[in-house]
């Protein structure tokens, strides 16, 4: 099982990846784990990477290829993974599938988590966590005993800036952006898994499971 995981942010991709891993023995790459590796590595492309993050800057498109690229080439590559965060755009996705080809390497599926925007908004705006011990909250799902207050070491509790609702509204409309044409690469693959990312943590992770199964029933 090889499979990429996509959806906007708050969408819930982070706890579904570590369900399906641990359903079908995958191993979870992401993004921020490859390039932190090749920064720890000390690698040339690390470097390069390093600089950029040094500087506040988002590591460009490239760069992000090379060291995904780097990492797939290599004798180590897992067997079975989901990868998480890549790709993000037409191009990355793209170069990434002649990687694929070049490792005779074939995706099992593309799983989008789809979540309607006034949810992630909800979700993601009604965040807290403890300053003190870090503990985290949620105004709806998981409020603490007294609004504001830590439950543990009755610290005010703080929102992050991420958060914020006008920051969510910013990285929805950078999401927007780009994965239209990307759901359309790998629809026209015969990849595409649209799963509806609304329900708990086991209904959702029940319909990936049902979508995985009708694709491959579809083969």
């Amino acid at each position: 099982m090889r499979l990429i995981i996509m959806g906007p942010p708050g969408s819930g991709k982070g706890t579904q990846a570590k369900l399906l891993c641990d359903r079908f023995g995958m191993t979870h790459i992401s993004t921020g784990d490859i390039l932190r590796e090749a920064i720890r590595n000390h690698s040339p492309l690390g470097r390069q990477a390093q600089q950029f993050m040094d500087d506040g800057q988002l590591v460009p498109d490239n760069l992000v290829n090379d060291i995904v690229a780097e990492r797939f080439r290599r004798a180590d590559r897992p067997a079975k993974f989901l990868l998480d965060g890549y790709p993000r755009t037409l191009n990355q996705a793209e170069v990434f599938d002649v990687v694929l080809r070049e490792l005779h390497v074939t995706i099992t599926a593309v799983l989008a988590l789809e979540v309607p925007d006034d949810e992630i908004v909800r979700r993601m705006s009604g965040r807290r966590i403890c300053p003190k011990d870090q503990s985290l909250y949620h105004v709806t799902f998981k409020p603490p005993k007294q609004p504001g207050i830590c439950d543990i070491c009755q610290t005010r509790l703080i929102q992050r800036p991420d958060d914020k609702e006008e920051t969510v509204l910013n990285r929805l409309k950078q999401f927007h952006a780009t994965v239209d044409e990307l759901l359309e690469f790998y629809r026209r693959q015969n990849l595409l898994r649209e799963v509806n990312g609304l329900g708990s943590i086991q209904e959702v992770f029940a319909s990936c499971l049902a979508s995985l199964q009708a694709g491959k029933d579809q083969c």
